[in-house]
Protein backbone atom coordinates (compact mmCIF):
# COMPACT_ATOMS: atom_id res chain seq x y z
CA UNK A 1 0.00 0.00 0.00
CA UNK A 2 2.97 2.05 0.91
CA UNK A 3 4.60 1.57 -2.44
CA UNK A 4 1.52 2.06 -4.46
CA UNK A 5 1.44 5.52 -2.56
CA UNK A 6 4.37 6.58 -3.01
CA UNK A 7 3.65 5.69 -7.08
CA UNK A 8 1.10 7.84 -7.08
CA UNK A 9 3.20 10.37 -5.00
CA UNK A 10 5.72 10.57 -7.92
CA UNK A 11 3.30 10.67 -10.53
CA UNK A 12 1.28 13.58 -9.32
CA UNK A 13 4.67 15.42 -8.84
CA UNK A 14 5.42 14.62 -12.39
CA UNK A 15 2.46 16.21 -13.34
CA UNK A 16 3.19 19.87 -12.09
CA UNK A 17 6.50 20.11 -12.39
CA UNK A 18 6.81 23.65 -11.84
CA UNK A 19 4.25 23.83 -8.95
CA UNK A 20 6.31 20.67 -7.56
CA UNK A 21 9.59 22.78 -7.67
CA UNK A 22 8.22 26.31 -6.47
CA UNK A 23 6.66 24.09 -3.20
CA UNK A 24 9.81 22.25 -2.81
CA UNK A 25 12.02 25.81 -2.68
CA UNK A 26 11.26 27.02 0.62
CA UNK A 27 12.37 23.26 2.28
CA UNK A 28 15.70 23.21 -0.74
CA UNK A 29 17.01 27.10 0.87
CA UNK A 30 16.08 25.76 4.74
CA UNK A 31 17.53 22.13 4.47
CA UNK A 32 20.76 23.69 2.61
CA UNK A 33 21.36 26.71 4.63
CA UNK A 34 21.00 24.06 7.89
CA UNK A 35 23.66 21.55 5.95
CA UNK A 36 26.14 24.83 5.22
CA UNK A 37 25.71 26.14 8.46
CA UNK A 38 26.29 23.17 10.61
CA UNK A 39 28.96 21.72 8.34
CA UNK A 40 30.92 25.43 8.14
CA UNK A 41 30.61 25.20 12.27
CA UNK A 42 31.93 21.67 12.55
CA UNK A 43 34.39 22.63 9.80
CA UNK A 44 35.71 25.36 12.35
CA UNK A 45 35.75 23.47 15.11
CA UNK A 46 37.71 20.62 13.49
CA UNK A 47 40.34 23.00 12.20
CA UNK A 48 40.49 25.23 15.57
CA UNK A 49 40.66 21.47 17.33
CA UNK A 50 43.49 20.70 15.12
CA UNK A 51 45.29 23.74 16.27
CA UNK A 52 45.35 23.47 19.61
CA UNK A 53 46.42 20.12 18.73
CA UNK A 54 48.95 21.36 16.85
CA UNK A 55 50.03 23.64 19.66
CA UNK A 56 49.79 20.76 22.17
CA UNK A 57 47.26 19.20 24.70
CA UNK A 58 49.40 19.11 27.95
CA UNK A 59 50.70 22.80 27.22
CA UNK A 60 49.60 25.13 30.92
CA UNK A 61 50.73 28.79 31.57
CA UNK A 62 51.27 29.48 35.36
CA UNK A 63 51.15 32.81 36.95
CA UNK A 64 50.49 33.85 40.31
CA UNK A 65 47.23 36.62 40.71
CA UNK A 66 45.74 37.15 44.62
CA UNK A 67 42.31 36.90 44.63
CA UNK A 68 42.05 38.50 47.63
CA UNK A 69 42.56 42.43 45.80
CA UNK A 70 45.53 42.56 47.48
CA UNK A 71 49.28 43.89 45.59
CA UNK A 72 51.62 41.64 43.83
CA UNK A 73 54.56 41.07 45.96
CA UNK A 74 58.37 40.53 44.36
CA UNK A 75 58.38 36.91 45.65
CA UNK A 76 55.58 36.41 43.55
CA UNK A 77 57.84 36.26 40.47
CA UNK A 78 59.59 33.57 39.24
CA UNK A 79 63.03 33.07 38.22
CA UNK A 80 65.69 30.86 36.43
CA UNK A 81 66.48 29.14 39.26
CA UNK A 82 63.07 28.17 40.93
CA UNK A 83 61.84 27.14 36.96
CA UNK A 84 64.95 24.70 37.43
CA UNK A 85 63.73 23.17 41.03
CA UNK A 86 60.39 22.75 39.75
CA UNK A 87 61.72 20.46 36.55
CA UNK A 88 63.60 18.84 39.48
CA UNK A 89 60.70 18.62 41.44
CA UNK A 90 58.01 17.17 38.79
CA UNK A 91 60.70 15.05 37.15
CA UNK A 92 59.28 13.17 34.31
CA UNK A 93 55.91 14.55 35.12
CA UNK A 94 57.10 17.61 32.78
CA UNK A 95 58.50 17.14 29.45
CA UNK A 96 59.25 20.89 29.32
CA UNK A 97 59.08 24.31 30.79
CA UNK A 98 60.48 28.17 30.25
CA UNK A 99 59.63 31.46 30.96
CA UNK A 100 56.91 31.67 28.25
CA UNK A 101 58.93 35.22 26.96
CA UNK A 102 58.65 36.76 23.79
CA UNK A 103 59.12 39.90 22.07
CA UNK A 104 58.12 41.72 19.06
CA UNK A 105 60.30 43.94 17.50
CA UNK A 106 62.08 45.50 14.16
CA UNK A 107 64.73 43.85 12.69
CA UNK A 108 67.13 45.00 10.31
CA UNK A 109 69.95 43.38 7.92
CA UNK A 110 71.40 45.61 5.47
CA UNK A 111 68.99 47.80 4.14
CA UNK A 112 66.20 45.18 4.77
CA UNK A 113 63.64 45.65 7.47
CA UNK A 114 60.75 43.71 9.36
CA UNK A 115 58.90 43.14 11.79
CA UNK A 116 59.67 39.98 14.01
CA UNK A 117 58.34 37.63 16.85
CA UNK A 118 60.44 36.41 19.09
CA UNK A 119 60.02 33.38 21.21
CA UNK A 120 62.46 32.69 24.18
CA UNK A 121 62.44 28.89 24.43
CA UNK A 122 64.79 26.01 26.03
CA UNK A 123 67.02 23.76 23.98
CA UNK A 124 64.56 20.87 24.52
CA UNK A 125 61.70 22.75 22.85
CA UNK A 126 61.41 20.09 19.96
CA UNK A 127 60.59 17.42 22.94
CA UNK A 128 57.19 19.65 22.55
CA UNK A 129 56.94 20.95 19.45
CA UNK A 130 57.71 19.51 15.31
CA UNK A 131 60.32 22.10 14.74
CA UNK A 132 62.07 21.18 10.59
CA UNK A 133 65.05 22.53 10.98
CA UNK A 134 65.73 23.26 6.78
CA UNK A 135 69.73 24.57 7.44
CA UNK A 136 71.82 24.91 10.52
CA UNK A 137 70.89 23.63 14.03
CA UNK A 138 68.51 24.66 16.56
CA UNK A 139 69.48 26.15 19.67
CA UNK A 140 71.64 24.49 21.97
CA UNK A 141 72.12 24.40 25.81
CA UNK A 142 75.04 26.41 25.90
CA UNK A 143 73.61 28.90 23.37
CA UNK A 144 70.27 29.12 26.74
CA UNK A 145 72.57 29.06 29.29
CA UNK A 146 75.21 31.41 27.97
CA UNK A 147 72.66 34.02 27.05
CA UNK A 148 74.17 33.94 23.53
CA UNK A 149 73.04 36.37 20.67
CA UNK A 150 72.33 33.29 18.29
CA UNK A 151 68.92 32.96 16.88
CA UNK A 152 66.54 30.32 14.43
CA UNK A 153 64.47 32.19 11.92
CA UNK A 154 61.50 30.63 9.83
CA UNK A 155 62.32 29.70 6.17
CA UNK A 156 59.92 33.16 5.61
CA UNK A 157 61.64 35.52 7.72
CA UNK A 158 64.89 34.24 5.60
CA UNK A 159 63.69 35.05 2.53
CA UNK A 160 62.21 38.59 3.80
CA UNK A 161 65.57 39.92 4.98
CA UNK A 162 67.70 37.85 2.93
CA UNK A 163 66.43 36.74 -0.15
CA UNK A 164 67.46 33.32 0.48
CA UNK A 165 66.60 30.64 2.81
CA UNK A 166 69.91 29.13 3.60
CA UNK A 167 70.92 32.46 5.49
CA UNK A 168 73.02 30.14 8.38
CA UNK A 169 75.79 32.66 9.45
CA UNK A 170 73.92 35.92 8.30
CA UNK A 171 73.33 38.63 11.29
CA UNK A 172 70.77 40.95 11.71
CA UNK A 173 69.85 43.80 14.47
CA UNK A 174 67.37 44.36 16.84
CA UNK A 175 66.23 46.24 19.71
CA UNK A 176 64.80 44.50 22.39
CA UNK A 177 63.83 46.05 25.98
CA UNK A 178 65.89 48.89 25.23
CA UNK A 179 68.41 46.80 24.96
CA UNK A 180 70.42 46.45 21.19
CA UNK A 181 71.68 42.73 20.06
CA UNK A 182 73.41 41.40 17.16
CA UNK A 183 71.91 38.59 16.38
CA UNK A 184 73.87 35.42 14.39
CA UNK A 185 71.26 33.31 12.40
CA UNK A 186 72.53 29.64 13.26
CA UNK A 187 69.55 28.02 11.88
CA UNK A 188 66.44 28.01 9.66
CA UNK A 189 62.95 26.06 10.38
CA UNK A 190 60.29 25.65 8.90
CA UNK A 191 57.55 24.66 11.37
CA UNK A 192 54.46 22.39 10.17
CA UNK A 193 51.07 24.28 10.34
CA UNK A 194 47.17 23.30 10.67
CA UNK A 195 45.37 24.79 7.94
CA UNK A 196 43.93 27.67 10.02
CA UNK A 197 47.71 28.68 11.33
CA UNK A 198 48.09 29.05 7.26
CA UNK A 199 45.26 31.12 6.92
CA UNK A 200 45.52 33.35 9.79
CA UNK A 201 49.50 33.60 8.73
CA UNK A 202 48.90 33.85 5.24
CA UNK A 203 47.67 37.23 6.52
CA UNK A 204 50.26 38.03 8.66
CA UNK A 205 53.16 40.35 7.92
CA UNK A 206 55.15 39.48 10.86
CA UNK A 207 58.16 37.09 10.93
CA UNK A 208 59.22 34.88 13.28
CA UNK A 209 62.38 33.50 15.07
CA UNK A 210 63.36 31.67 18.16
CA UNK A 211 65.95 32.73 20.51
CA UNK A 212 67.25 31.50 24.03
CA UNK A 213 64.59 32.28 26.38
CA UNK A 214 67.41 33.98 28.97
CA UNK A 215 68.12 36.60 26.62
CA UNK A 216 64.43 37.69 27.44
CA UNK A 217 64.57 37.66 30.78
CA UNK A 218 67.92 39.67 31.13
CA UNK A 219 68.43 41.49 33.26
CA UNK A 220 66.62 40.70 36.71
CA UNK A 221 65.36 37.65 35.39
CA UNK A 222 61.62 38.43 36.80
CA UNK A 223 59.54 36.43 35.27
CA UNK A 224 55.55 36.18 35.60
CA UNK A 225 54.66 33.84 33.23
CA UNK A 226 55.60 29.83 33.86
CA UNK A 227 55.31 28.10 30.29
CA UNK A 228 54.98 23.95 30.81
CA UNK A 229 54.25 21.01 28.91
CA UNK A 230 52.70 17.74 31.29
CA UNK A 231 54.07 14.12 30.57
CA UNK A 232 51.92 13.53 27.15
CA UNK A 233 48.90 11.38 28.44
CA UNK A 234 48.67 13.01 31.96
CA UNK A 235 45.38 14.24 33.56
CA UNK A 236 45.51 17.84 33.38
CA UNK A 237 42.86 18.37 35.72
CA UNK A 238 45.06 16.30 38.83
CA UNK A 239 48.38 17.46 37.76
CA UNK A 240 47.06 21.63 38.26
CA UNK A 241 45.65 20.46 41.78
CA UNK A 242 49.41 18.96 42.51
CA UNK A 243 51.10 21.77 41.09
CA UNK A 244 49.20 24.43 42.46
CA UNK A 245 49.28 23.30 46.28
CA UNK A 246 53.38 22.88 45.20
CA UNK A 247 53.46 26.60 44.03
CA UNK A 248 51.17 27.43 47.07
CA UNK A 249 53.30 26.24 49.34
CA UNK A 250 56.86 27.68 47.99
CA UNK A 251 55.00 31.18 47.29
CA UNK A 252 53.22 31.28 50.81
CA UNK A 253 49.74 31.72 49.03
CA UNK A 254 46.71 30.04 48.75
CA UNK A 255 45.91 28.06 45.72
CA UNK A 256 43.25 29.34 44.49
CA UNK A 257 46.06 32.48 43.99
CA UNK A 258 48.10 30.46 41.39
CA UNK A 259 46.44 30.45 38.44
CA UNK A 260 46.65 27.83 36.07
CA UNK A 261 45.20 27.82 32.41
CA UNK A 262 45.26 24.92 31.03
CA UNK A 263 45.16 24.71 26.67
CA UNK A 264 42.82 21.51 26.98
CA UNK A 265 40.47 23.42 29.18
CA UNK A 266 40.53 26.67 27.16
CA UNK A 267 40.02 24.10 24.03
CA UNK A 268 36.84 22.70 25.83
CA UNK A 269 35.33 25.93 25.75
CA UNK A 270 36.23 27.26 23.18
CA UNK A 271 34.44 24.19 21.59
CA UNK A 272 31.49 24.45 23.47
CA UNK A 273 31.21 28.25 22.57
CA UNK A 274 31.53 27.57 18.96
CA UNK A 275 29.27 24.30 19.35
CA UNK A 276 26.61 26.56 20.52
CA UNK A 277 27.20 29.61 18.22
CA UNK A 278 26.56 27.29 15.81
CA UNK A 279 23.40 25.73 16.66
CA UNK A 280 21.73 29.21 17.02
CA UNK A 281 22.52 30.33 13.93
CA UNK A 282 21.72 26.36 12.41
CA UNK A 283 18.18 26.86 14.21
CA UNK A 284 17.60 30.61 13.19
CA UNK A 285 18.60 29.37 9.73
CA UNK A 286 15.46 26.24 10.14
CA UNK A 287 13.20 28.89 10.66
CA UNK A 288 12.82 28.73 6.71
CA UNK A 289 11.43 25.01 7.05
CA UNK A 290 8.75 26.50 8.42
CA UNK A 291 8.12 28.68 5.47
CA UNK A 292 8.58 25.96 2.90
CA UNK A 293 6.12 23.80 5.56
CA UNK A 294 3.57 26.03 5.06
CA UNK A 295 4.36 26.86 1.29
CA UNK A 296 3.89 22.37 1.37
CA UNK A 297 0.13 22.36 2.93
CA UNK A 298 -0.78 25.70 1.00
CA UNK A 299 -0.34 23.65 -2.47
CA UNK A 300 -1.58 20.59 -0.81
CA UNK A 301 -4.97 22.41 -0.18
CA UNK A 302 -5.04 23.49 -3.57
CA UNK A 303 -3.98 19.57 -4.83
CA UNK A 304 -7.12 18.15 -2.65
CA UNK A 305 -9.12 20.75 -4.07
CA UNK A 306 -8.17 20.01 -7.81
CA UNK A 307 -8.37 16.32 -7.45
CA UNK A 308 -11.76 16.49 -5.17
CA UNK A 309 -13.70 14.29 -8.42
CA UNK A 310 -10.88 11.71 -7.58
CA UNK A 311 -11.27 11.35 -4.20
CA UNK A 312 -14.68 10.89 -4.71
CA UNK A 313 -14.27 8.07 -7.04
CA UNK A 314 -11.88 6.23 -4.52
CA UNK A 315 -14.22 6.50 -1.83
CA UNK A 316 -17.04 5.29 -4.26
CA UNK A 317 -14.55 2.54 -5.32
CA UNK A 318 -14.18 1.50 -1.64
CA UNK A 319 -11.35 3.71 -0.26
CA UNK A 320 -11.35 3.86 3.23
CA UNK A 321 -11.40 7.77 4.84
CA UNK A 322 -7.61 6.72 6.08
CA UNK A 323 -6.70 4.89 2.55
CA UNK A 324 -7.28 8.81 1.20
CA UNK A 325 -5.82 10.30 4.57
CA UNK A 326 -2.46 8.12 3.99
CA UNK A 327 -2.58 8.91 0.10
CA UNK A 328 -2.18 12.72 0.61
CA UNK A 329 -0.01 12.41 3.76
CA UNK A 330 2.69 10.48 1.85
CA UNK A 331 2.66 12.84 -1.22
CA UNK A 332 3.33 15.53 1.30
CA UNK A 333 6.22 13.79 2.92
CA UNK A 334 7.85 12.89 -0.23
CA UNK A 335 7.92 16.17 -1.78
CA UNK A 336 9.13 17.58 1.28
CA UNK A 337 12.25 14.57 1.27
CA UNK A 338 12.88 15.38 -2.53
CA UNK A 339 13.26 18.95 -1.36
CA UNK A 340 15.08 18.30 1.66
CA UNK A 341 17.53 15.50 -0.44
CA UNK A 342 18.07 18.51 -3.40
CA UNK A 343 19.11 21.23 -0.50
CA UNK A 344 21.53 18.88 1.07
CA UNK A 345 23.18 18.43 -1.99
CA UNK A 346 23.28 22.07 -2.13
CA UNK A 347 24.32 23.26 0.78
CA UNK A 348 26.91 20.30 0.61
CA UNK A 349 28.47 21.27 -2.32
CA UNK A 350 28.69 25.00 -1.31
CA UNK A 351 30.49 24.04 1.60
CA UNK A 352 32.55 21.18 -0.18
CA UNK A 353 33.17 23.90 -3.36
CA UNK A 354 34.35 26.76 -0.96
CA UNK A 355 36.72 24.19 1.00
CA UNK A 356 38.36 23.17 -2.13
CA UNK A 357 39.01 26.42 -2.85
CA UNK A 358 40.75 27.55 0.07
CA UNK A 359 42.15 24.56 0.46
CA UNK A 360 41.06 22.82 3.58
CA UNK A 361 38.82 19.61 4.61
CA UNK A 362 35.52 20.46 5.49
CA UNK A 363 33.47 18.23 7.98
CA UNK A 364 29.80 17.24 6.46
CA UNK A 365 29.00 14.44 9.34
CA UNK A 366 26.08 11.70 8.10
CA UNK A 367 24.06 12.09 11.19
CA UNK A 368 23.65 15.15 10.11
CA UNK A 369 22.95 14.68 6.36
CA UNK A 370 20.28 11.60 7.70
CA UNK A 371 18.43 14.10 10.33
CA UNK A 372 17.94 16.87 7.88
CA UNK A 373 16.37 14.13 5.33
CA UNK A 374 14.18 13.13 8.06
CA UNK A 375 13.43 16.57 9.39
CA UNK A 376 12.36 17.41 5.90
CA UNK A 377 10.03 14.61 5.47
CA UNK A 378 8.55 15.01 9.01
CA UNK A 379 8.20 18.67 8.16
CA UNK A 380 5.74 17.18 5.03
CA UNK A 381 4.24 15.26 7.25
CA UNK A 382 3.35 17.47 9.78
CA UNK A 383 2.08 20.42 7.29
CA UNK A 384 0.51 17.61 5.14
CA UNK A 385 -1.70 16.71 8.23
CA UNK A 386 -4.78 19.44 8.02
CA UNK A 387 -4.41 19.05 3.86
CA UNK A 388 -4.89 15.11 4.04
CA UNK A 389 -7.70 15.04 6.78
CA UNK A 390 -9.77 17.67 4.82
CA UNK A 391 -9.61 15.31 1.65
CA UNK A 392 -10.41 11.99 3.93
CA UNK A 393 -13.45 13.92 5.01
CA UNK A 394 -14.85 14.32 1.56
CA UNK A 395 -18.54 13.17 1.00
CA UNK A 396 -17.96 10.57 -2.18
CA UNK A 397 -21.48 11.84 -3.42
CA UNK A 398 -20.25 15.43 -3.00
CA UNK A 399 -16.79 14.80 -4.25
CA UNK A 400 -18.08 13.11 -7.23
CA UNK A 401 -20.85 16.17 -8.12
CA UNK A 402 -17.96 18.23 -8.15
CA UNK A 403 -16.68 20.19 -11.78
Amino acid sequence: MLFENMIMAFHAIKGNKMRSFLTMLGIIIGIGSVISIVSIGDTMRFMVSDLYKNVGVTLATVHIWPTDGSEMRQSDYFNLDEIDRIKEVFGDEISYIDSYASADADVVAGRKKAKFNFEGINANYTDVQKINILHGRNLSEADVKGRKNNIVIEEKGAKALFGKVNAVGETLRSTIYGATYDFNVVGVYRKEQSPLEAMVGGLNETQYAYLPNTLLTWPNDNIYFIRLYAKEGSNMEAFSRKFCAYLANKKNRKPEDIQFQSIISEMGDTDNAMGGLSAAVGGIAAISLLVGGIGIMNIMLVSVTERTREIGIRKALGAKTADVMIQFLTESAVLSAMGGMIGILLGAGIVMAGGALMGISVVVKPSVVITAVGFSALVGVFFGIYPASKAAQKDPIDALRFE
